[in-house]
């Protein structure tokens, strides 16, 4: 075992949420093999990771032996860090979930004159969206929230406000950003665009995503 592995002393409680000490009747949760295994998979070391999930190492050292239980923003931190899902970090698995999504099986959704189709599998880490966005919608609002957004034009252009700078993307041209920055996408013509759509923003519904409106907003 390497130095890193080994449990660092004395723990900081530094970080996103405090963890409970489990009682002396309490059993060595599942969660807490899985965080190292899955720390390791990401060939990161305990202090890198603590330190890229914002807690001390001592108290990342206490989740992946069992001696704490981590807190709902402890798990979404180290999900991040180590580019996973929550459910993968509580060992959950879903059964029967295919692969290949077929076209005659991505059925539309429309939201304020977008068009969605699901283009990957519900209830992973990341969700794929094939987009219709019509001209002149939503072009206005701004949107900020954690993960991260690839897009892909396959038709029109697309107009893409990130942060103060606009970029004007034609069929074939792409982009990758981190949601934390402000962003607004419209189409540039009056046809509309229409893309291809990926962000790991974790369980949310069509309705949440940054593409098209939410409940209260108006073009």
């Amino acid at each position: 075992m390497s130095s890193s592995d080994a449990d660092p002393g004395i723990d900081s409680g530094n970080g996103p949420g405090t963890g409970s000490v489990p009682g002396p009747g309490d059993t060595l949760p599942a969660v807490a093999p899985q965080l190292r295994a899955l720390r390791r998979r990401a060939g990161l070391t305990l202090e890198a990771a603590a330190r890229a999930a914002g807690l001390s190492p001592a108290h990342l050292s206490r989740l992946e032996t069992g001696q704490r239980q981590p807190s709902l923003p402890m798990l979404l931190a180290l999900a991040r860090v180590y580019g996973t899902t929550v459910s993968e970090l509580l060992g959950e698995t879903v059964a029967g979930r295919d692969a290949v999504v077929r076209a005659d099986a991505m059925e539309p959704t429309h939201a304020g004159g977008w068009t969605y189709w699901q283009a990957g599998a519900p209830g992973r880490g990341m969700q794929a969206l094939r987009v219709h966005v019509p001209y002149g919608s939503q072009g206005d609002i701004v949107r900020v929230h954690a993960g991260e957004e690839w897009l892909y034009v396959l038709t029109g252009r697309l107009r893409l406000r990130l942060g103060d700078t606009t970029h004007l993307l034609g069929p074939g041209d792409s982009a990758h950003f981190d949601s934390l920055t402000p962003h607004r996408i419209a189409a540039q013509d009056p046809d509309g665009v229409e893309l291809l759509f990926v962000h790991t923003l974790l369980q949310s519904p069509t309705a949440a995503l940054c593409l098209g409106p939410t409940p209260g907003e108006t073009s």
